[in-house]
């Protein structure tokens, strides 16, 4: 097979992506505008759902040893595998949630939703796919921003509002300034070690006898741009305002997917690229941003009073405790942070599928705690589902929040990081009270008049879905989970 054909097999999943995303474009296009263009939506939706399915289905048969296509710049494992196919979930999981929504009207009467949505979902995707695939500094950047894109218009998608607005453009200002910085990281690596490819850096990192203090600048450049990506400390300043601004189902696909890739992709970058000597120096960067990011994640939470605004600095924690995993730079750490971001994606898409379900009286979305008040008498199942969630994000035995914190504090300890799994305990702790205080509010205190249920059987599907998995009973798919990530995590360390 001649190799341009053996590498686009190679990369099944994104040749989904990518001919699925220009066939719904097509076809959003030519389905016309009957019912305000929710016919055209409707059509399109579902079309990205199957391609996304389609994309997972080629996952079955992906290699667990790395497979090197395109000349070097992209890898299938069994990482990337693990990676794409949580991603793949999330963003279904985001077209589907988006319907009510996009059906619905704004203030202005027009229908919120246009076909260009799933659309711009998959392009997203296919960038994400991008990513945690990449084996060189320019593929990184590529997918990078492919993902980065479409973030920026589905930030803004909704036009009638000026918060959206306001949403997409900061996120497009900032998200420009990290590219730049994490570009000119990328040109220091390349012109100190003269590759940008991973593993032929980390073989010329190796045999540097001395500590080279341009190579240090690149990799502190590069992570602070893939620190932005994940909201973490002193990069997280956007994502406030980006989660409260952006239309609920955005920010939901904000809170999940692309922190899933974005994590990924740092994980293959320090973990392939520099290994060895260089190791501690990334591993001092990693448990600050980590620090940084659990302690103000926990405090800053505490004042919100606006619940997508809490979720963003919960998003922010978690990033910490997920790089707590990270910063030991082992077998076991990989696999704690891979496990960690399996359960955090379901906690916080679940979080967010509460926050959707539920409208006020004149078709306003839900937007201050207040608004959860007595939320048990008027509507216990979505009560109870947002319990099990905030219990689990709280990491609360018996509950499955609690075992991946548990996996990445006990892989900071295998290693000798004590001090950093004490500091993550504390900062559990502290974030606990905003948890346990949108519980009290839905349990104790009296119910808001006009607070109703949108009514969605498949978004109740999916609240249900992720609640059970949340749960006690997700207990038993731990098992298999841990398998699943230590096949993953032993991709990044060959024998």
């Amino acid at each position: 097979m001649h190799p341009i054909f053996a590498s686009i097999a190679i990369a099944g999943p994104e040749t989904v992506l990518t001919l699925g995303s220009l066939a719904a474009l097509m076809l959003g296009t030519f389905s016309g505008n009957g019912r305000g263009g929710r016919q055209a939506l409707a059509v399109t939706s579902l079309f990205a759902v199957a391609i996304l399915a389609l994309a997972g289905f080629t996952l079955l048969d992906a290699p667990a040893a790395a497979t090197i296509a395109f000349d070097g710049l992209y890898v299938a494992d069994a990482f990337s595998a693990f990676l794409k196919v949580i991603i793949i979930v999330a963003a279904a999981a985001s077209v589907l949630m988006a319907l009510p929504w996009l059906n619905g009207t704004g203030p202005d009467g027009a229908v919120r939703g246009r076909f260009e949505y799933p659309v711009l979902m998959l392009l997203a995707t296919l960038g994400m796919g991008i990513m945690v695939s990449a084996n060189d500094l320019l593929t990184l950047y590529v997918g990078l921003e492919l993902a980065a894109l479409p973030s920026y218009v589905l930030a803004a998608f909704h036009r009638a509002d000026d918060r959206s607005a306001e949403a997409g453009l900061k996120y497009f200002v900032l998200g420009a300034l990290a590219s730049g910085i994490l570009l000119y990281g990328v040109t220091l690596v390349y012109g100190f070690a003269g590759s940008t490819q991973l593993d032929v850096i980390a073989g010329i990192v190796s045999g540097q006898e001395e500590r080279s203090l341009g190579l240090l600048f690149g990799i502190v450049f590069i992570l602070s741009g893939l620190a932005f990506k994940v909201s973490a400390v002193p990069f997280h300043m956007w994502t406030p305002d980006v989660y409260e601004g952006a239309p609920t189902p955005v920010a939901a696909f904000f809170s999940a997917a692309p922190k899933a890739a974005a994590l990924g992709l740092m994980a293959r970058v320090l973990i392939v690229a520099f290994p060895g000597k260089v190791a501690p120096d990334w591993q001092q960067i990693v448990m600050f941003i980590a620090i940084a990011s659990m302690v103000l994640g926990a405090v800053a939470a505490v004042a919100q009073t606006n619940i997508k605004r809490l979720l963003a600095y919960s998003s922010i924690a978690n990033i910490g405790f997920a790089l707590v995993g990270l910063s030991p730079g082992t077998p076991g750490g990989i696999s704690a942070l891979l496990f960690y971001i399996t359960v955090y994606v379901a906690m916080t898409l679940g979080s967010f599928l509460v926050v959707l379900q539920l409208r006020r009286a004149d078709g306003a979305p839900v937007e201050t705690m207040a608004d959860f008040a007595g939320l048990s008498k008027t509507r216990p199942g979505l009560a109870l589902a947002m319990a099990v969630f905030m219990f689990s994000l709280a990491g609360i035995p018996p509950l499955l929040g609690f075992w991946p914190k548990f996996a990445v504090f006990q892989a900071a300890i295998d290693a000798g990081l004590i001090w950093l799994s004490i500091i993550g305990f504390i900062a559990s702790v502290v974030a606990a009270f905003y948890y346990l205080r949108l519980i009290k509010i839905m349990y104790f205190d009296e119910p808001v008049a006009g607070i109703v249920s949108e009514g969605s059987t498949v978004n109740g599907g999916m609240i249900a879905a992720c609640a059970l998995f949340c749960s006690p009973l997700g207990m038993l798919a731990m098992t298999p989970l841990a398998g699943a990530t230590a096949r993953a995590a032993a991709a990044l360390f060959p024998a």
